[in-house]
């Protein structure tokens, strides 16, 4: 078994996941002396080219941070089981459809997750979920989640959210998507944030101003080096989130 790995000797891979590969932002960020920086950046094409490049970018030890839910609700989960059409659904609709970490980075941040339980931000996470797992059968890796903010095991995975990334450090966490001047000018703004933590080259600064899908994925690395630095929230029921799954943030002002 590898030995746990402190932050300098790790990579991340950023991966602002979508239901079409075309909209897939990738980012490979490393650890310097000087602190994180990313050294590529990449937009899908097929899922074919996704799955090679982040297969390329893999190290012994590397931490993949997803933009999309890897989990449903237990109490969504349960209900389902026996459940016949015609049936009520027992239970408080936002408990149903609702994670207890999203319940977490709403109250905390502001700003709410979609509901994975009734939006379609699942087949978002349906995909997500394929890709991890094709990933593990193509280079024969386990990828579990990580669960130790600060430390991570040979290859895993854990799950972000960039607009809580942007929230938790005060930066405009919506209206970034897209095309238009303004559209823009709010990008390079978050850009110019994001380069005070982050070491990001001409090319790489160019990329995220023109693509949202890029921007994400860098966002989604940021997040990946935060959990690495262990500056992030952590469940207070750990077993709960093995189940439902846990989005990794740093609460506002930390």
């Amino acid at each position: 078994m590898l030995e746990l790995q402190r932050p300098s000797d790790i990579r991340v891979i950023g991966v602002d996941c979508a239901t079409q590969p075309r909209n897939v932002g990738l980012a490979l960020c490393t650890f310097a002396r000087g602190g994180p920086r990313v050294d590529e950046v990449a937009i899908g094409k097929s899922w074919a080219s996704i799955d090679e490049q982040v297969g390329q970018w893999l190290s012994a030890t590397t931490l993949i941070a997803v933009d999309a839910p890897l989990g449903w609700p237990l109490p969504l989960s349960q209900a389902l089981v026996d459940h016949a059409a015609g049936e009520e659904l027992w239970g408080n609709a936002n408990r149903l459809f609702r994670r207890r970490t999203d319940d977490v980075v709403a109250e905390a941040l502001g700003k709410r997750p979609l509901d994975v339980g009734a939006d379609r931000i699942a087949r978002t996470a349906y995909t997500a979920l394929s890709f991890i797992g094709r990933l593990r059968d193509a280079r024969h890796l386990p990828i579990p989640l990580a669960w130790e903010p600060g430390w991570v095991r040979g290859v895993e995975a854990i799950e972000v959210y960039p607009a809580g990334t942007l929230a938790s450090r005060e930066l405009p966490y919506s209206g970034y998507k897209g095309a238009g001047s303004k559209v823009t000018a709010l990008r390079e703004r978050i850009v110019r944030a994001v380069a005070e933590e982050i070491t990001v080259d001409a090319a790489v600064t160019e990329a995220m101003i023109h693509s949202d899908h890029v921007l994400d994925a860098v966002l989604c690395a940021l997040a990946g080096c935060d959990f690495l630095q262990g500056s992030v929230m952590a469940p207070e029921d750990l077993e709960l989130a093995q189940r439902e799954g846990w989005i990794w943030v740093q609460g506002v002002g930390r």
